[in-house]
């Protein structure tokens, strides 16, 4: 039996509106969170049997580590605000010596310069390199930024090619993206992936005279600002975790929520939306089933974040007004895989620990007989993750890069991590504990062609009323930008909402 089975309560009897949120990743649970702050009913589902998405923390073994995500920053106001809001501050974990930042040059580890002085002495790129970087605010006054109209399609290589050279992007832009998105340079989009850096060039020309004055024009903003300070205390800047992993964050998100407000195991099958005959609000009805369960459920509600992936997304059967709403404009959408290795090992067994947040891999460091993407230094930017005698580490495999090497078995990727690390930082022996986690969709990739998945985005927004997307999908792959993306979609729903929070007959008065 199908939706008819079980007839859904109408919503537009209450004045109390609902919200349905599909996903209960980071994204999903900030959207719910926004919207039951502002008094909304909510109703998040999740197919899968827990919350989360990709903040993913597991402790076991005297050990805490993160299967996904493994740290944030606060660089959007929508983070800062739900840190306050939560009250989860006291929670935050910022690691130790977190600027120190390596990357492999000629198979062994470099650290990564973070001021002028320290890129000089660096031998990390060559001298010529230095120039070309030091000469770019010159090289690329406004009058050349007209440039940038012609690569609306340009690669993040290609972009950063053009104003810094190919050492560059082959030692620090390539393992960056390998390290946040599991991209390489020539895949991505330049526009979509640093959306920031690719605006300023159309502003300023120059990326470095682009980044000095737009951050002083930012302090001379909050400069400005602190005469009203609230007194609230800066937040620290830099990467974060919290105690006990990420998922602590997800953990209080669903706090928030009562039992019956998040479905876990509850795949959404079907969105209808149609208009009351006795007035003229629309409200759509979400049905549901529960994986043990094989008659599906239905509920009224007014309207519908969309977190899921596109992927999922376009299994679902979407009708507008009694017209089935085709699903067939919705792009292939390509996926990066990756594993996660979790190794510990005894402290005396690794000759050259190195203090600091990780290492990243070239990946023209593979001609050194290196394979991961990097490494983070777990235990040594949060010492109460291993015991004291143990290194524990979390290194990436895969990627576009080597596909295929992550969906390989535990034990090959065991003895792809051991050899990097022993190369790397003198491990020797075998790991005395070894986790394996694969996902198989890891990132979206933001593809040269990504415009038409943000295209399809803003088709389905425009011609189903009430309906929003959130997620990784929009906006960026970080945990950051996930949360802001679904504070926003919140935001529009609230907007939304208060266009038919009066009553049909005031409301046909009032225009």
């Amino acid at each position: 039996m199908g939706t008819s089975a079980t007839k859904p309560e109408n919503p537009t009897t209450s004045s109390v509106k609902s919200v349905a949120v599909i996903g209960a990743g980071v994204s999903g649970l900030a959207a719910a969170y926004k919207l039951k702050s502002h008094g909304l009913n909510v109703t998040v589902f999740e197919a899968e049997g827990r919350a989360g998405g990709k903040l993913r923390s597991v402790s076991d073994h005297g050990l805490i580590w993160d299967e996904g995500a493994n740290t944030m920053t606060e660089s959007d106001v929508e983070v800062q605000s739900l840190l306050d809001d939560l009250a989860i501050r006291d929670k935050q974990q910022f690691p130790i010596s977190q600027n120190k930042r390596y990357i492999v040059r000629n198979g062994l580890p470099v650290l990564i310069p973070t001021n002028p002085i320290s890129l000089i002495k660096s031998n990390i790129l060559s001298t010529q390199t230095k120039f070309k970087i030091f000469l770019e605010p010159f090289l690329w006054k406004k009058s050349n930024s007209k440039v940038s109209d012609d690569h609306t399609a340009e690669s993040v290589g290609g972009f950063f090619e053009r104003h810094f050279g190919k050492e560059v992007v082959d030692y620090l832009i390539d393992p960056f993206v390998a390290g946040t998105s599991g991209g390489d340079p020539e895949s991505l989009s330049m526009r979509h992936s640093f959306p920031e850096l690719w605006n300023l060039e159309n502003r300023f020309g120059s990326i470095i005279a682009g980044l000095i004055q737009s951050k002083l024009f930012v302090r001379k903003e909050k400069s400005g600002e602190t005469k009203h300070s609230s007194g609230k205390k800066k937040p620290q800047r830099g990467s974060f975790s919290f105690q006990g992993g990420m998922q602590t964050l997800a953990d209080t998100l669903c706090k928030e929520l009562d039992k019956d407000e998040l479905k876990l195991n509850s795949k959404v099958l079907s969105l209808s939306y149609g208009v009351d005959a006795k007035s003229d609000i629309g409200n759509w009805t979400v049905s549901s089933a529960a994986k043990s369960d094989k008659q599906s459920k239905g509920l009224s509600v007014d309207a519908i974040i969309m977190t899921a992936p596109l992927c999922n997304a376009k299994e679902m059967t979407i009708t507008n007004r009694g017209t089935l709403f085709p699903l067939n404009f919705l792009p292939e959408v390509t996926y990066v895989p990756l594993s996660v290795l979790i190794t510990t090992f005894k402290k005396e067994n690794v000759k050259r620990p190195l203090e600091g947040f990780g290492v990243l891999v070239p990946s023209v460091e593979q001609q050194n007989g290196l394979k991961t993407l990097g490494t983070l230094f777990s235990s040594m930017m949060f010492p109460d993750r291993a015991p004291s005698d143990l290194y524990l580490y979390t290194t990436f495999v895969g990627g576009s890069r080597n596909k295929e090497l992550a969906s390989a078995s535990t034990d090959e990727l065991k003895q792809v991590v051991t050899s990097d690390l022993r190369q790397l930082l003198g491990a020797e022996g075998e790991p005395t504990f070894v986790n394996h986690f694969h996902w198989k969709k890891a990132f979206p990739l933001y593809g040269r062609n990504y415009d038409s998945v943000m295209e399809a985005i803003e088709k389905m927004e425009k011609n189903l009323p009430g309906f929003f997307y959130a997620g990784n999908h929009k906006g960026g792959l970080s945990v950051g930008k996930a949360i802001a993306s679904g504070c926003q979609a919140a935001e529009l729903v609230i907007a939304y909402l208060e266009t038919s929070r009066e009553p049909p007959d005031a409301r046909r008065l009032n225009s």
